[in-house]
């Protein structure tokens, strides 16, 4: 069984960091490809940022050059560094893993993961 478990997630100011962890357990795909959602109130989920194993991240525009996703393989663990938050940052971050990847170069076009985490939420106030 699947499990991916999110940590990292809180409170901060404008301009603030933050770095988001999750933890896999029982996931095994050779590429190990991960990533991160969120879904702030009233909006739909979006993709962040996607990652394998021997390949390059791709990101979001939204998030392009201020998150970072990096993989530890042997710690099975994805990481997502937040830099320069601000308030429309604020949303539930959720783990993902596995599934299907779009990608134009470094930009992620669409991710459909086979597994999801619990979630983790995220505040950036003014």
């Amino acid at each position: 069984q699947v499990q991916l478990v999110e940590s990292g997630g809180g409170s901060v100011q404008t301009g603030g960091s933050l770095r988001l962890s999750c933890a896999a357990s029982g996931y095994t795909d050779s590429s190990n490809t991960m990533g991160w959602f969120r879904q702030a109130p009233g909006k739909e989920r979006e993709g962040l940022a996607v990652i394998y194993t021997g390949g390059s991240p791709a990101y979001d525009d939204s998030v392009q050059g201020r998150f970072t996703i990096s993989l530890d393989n042997a710690k099975n663990t994805v990481y997502l560094q937040m830099n320069s938050l601000e308030p429309k940052d604020t949303a539930m971050y959720y783990c993902a893993a596995g599934g299907s990847v779009a990608r134009i170069g470094g930009t992620l076009v669409g991710y459909h993961p086979a597994y999801w985490g619990q979630g983790t939420q995220v505040t950036v106030s003014s």
